[in-house]
C-alpha cells in the first residue's frame, strides 16, 4: 500500500474517526472499504463494538460445530481481533450483551439484561468516555431502523445518538472526562435498492447468476428513502481487504455464499463506493448544496496540496 501522508483538519490535528456496531462482524461488513481507505490515509480509526455477539446464530455450515457453539463467546473474540489486525483499526468493547434476534409470532420476550433492554441515557456511559477520549471529527453508526431491525441495532442507534450529544455536554457525565462535540455523525447506507438493482442488473448483463433477485423481487424503490444518502466514499480499491476482514469472521460469514457471488471487478465498476447519510453536522447543513460529498471528512480536513 502506497505511503500518503498523514490528513489533518484545519488544526493540524491528525483526523479521527469512530465506527459504533453492534456486534463482531458488523465493521467489517457496513463501511469497512471506507475504514481501509482512511486508514491507508493515515486517519486514525478506532471501532466500538457495544456487544460481543454472544447469542449470534452460526450462518457459515462449515462452523456448525458443537465445540463451537460451546465457545462462541472466545471464538468471535479471536475474530474481531483477526478483522482487526486486518483493517488496521482499534477496536473497543463497550460491554454489553448481545440480546440475540427475537424469532415467532408473536416474538418471544428479549433476554433480561441484554443490550436492547438498556436505557441509552445511561448505557451510553462507555460511549461517552470513548468520544471524549479519542475526540473523533467523524462518528458513524445505523439510522433510526438499525439498518435492518434487529434490537441491538436499533439501540446502537439510540444509545450513539445519546453519546452524541452527552458527550458536548459538560453538565452530562463530568466524571468522564472533557466535553467534546464531534463535528459529524452519520450513517450507514450502503445497503439500498439503487444498488442492489445496478449490481444485479450487471451480473445478468455479464451472464451470471445474481444473488439478489429474490430480495429485490417485490421491493418498490422509496425515493424518499434513497434521497437520503448523502455522501458517497470512493473505496473501491479497498473492497479486497473488506472482504478479507469478513472472512475473518468465519462464524458469521459463509464463504460461499451471496457476500461473495458479485466478482470485484463487477463491483469496482458498478458500485464503487460506500454510502452514507450525513444526519448530525455541528459544522455546517446536512446535506450539499447539490450532487454527494466524497469524503465523511469533507468541511474539516485541510485539502490535499
Amino acid at each position: 500500500m502506497e505511503n500518503r501522508p498523514v490528513r489533518v483538519d484545519a488544526q493540524g490535528e491528525p483526523l479521527r474517526l469512530l465506527h459504533v456496531h453492534a456486534h463482531p462482524d458488523d465493521e467489517s461488513s457496513k463501511g469497512a472499504a471506507t475504514t481501509a481507505r482512511y486508514v491507508a490515509e493515515g486517519v486514525e480509526v478506532v471501532v466500538a463494538t457495544c456487544t460481543g455477539g454472544e447469542r449470534g446464530s452460526i450462518l457459515n455450515p462449515a462452523m456448525e460445530r458443537p465445540d463451537i457453539l460451546a465457545n462462541i463467546s472466545e471464538i468471535r473474540r479471536a475474530e474481531m481481533e483477526a478483522a482487526r489486525e486486518i483493517l488496521g483499526v482499534r477496536q473497543v468493547w463497550l460491554g454489553f450483551v448481545d440480546s440475540g434476534l427475537p424469532e415467532g409470532d408473536p416474538l418471544p420476550p428479549l433476554p433480561e439484561g441484554c443490550f436492547a433492554l438498556t436505557d441509552p441515557a445511561e448505557s451510553c456511559a462507555p460511549l461517552v468516555a470513548l468520544i471524549r477520549e479519542l475526540r473523533p471529527h467523524v462518528i458513524t453508526t445505523y439510522d433510526e431502523n438499525g439498518g435492518y431491525p434487529h434490537p441491538d441495532h436499533i439501540m446502537c442507534h439510540r444509545v450513539t445518538l445519546a453519546a452524541w450529544e452527552a458527550a458536548a455536554d459538560p453538565q452530562a457525565f463530568p466524571e468522564l472526562g472533557e466535553p467534546w462535540a464531534a463535528p459529524k455523525l452519520y450513517y450507514h447506507f450502503s445497503f439500498h435498492h439503487d444498488r442492489m438493482m445496478a449490481l444485479h442488473e450487471a451480473m445478468l448483463a455479464h451472464g451470471m447468476e445474481s444473488p439478489y433477485a429474490e430480495r429485490l423481487d417485490g421491493w418498490v424503490r422509496d425515493p424518499a428513502h434513497q434521497d437520503r444518502i448523502t455522501t458517497r466514499v470512493p473505496c473501491a480499491e479497498y473492497f479486497s481487504v473488506r472482504d478479507k476482514a469478513l472472512l475473518a469472521h468465519a462464524t458469521q460469514v459463509d464463504p460461499d455464499g451471496a457476500w461473495f457471488a458479485v466478482p470485484l471487478h463487477v463491483q469496482t465498476a458498478v458500485w464503487p463506493t460506500e454510502d452514507y447519510e450525513l444526519a448530525r453536522s455541528r459544522i455546517g447543513p446536512t446535506r450539499p448544496a447539490e450532487g454527494f460529498e466524497d469524503d465523511l471528512f469533507a468541511g474539516i480536513a485541510v485539502p490535499a496540496p
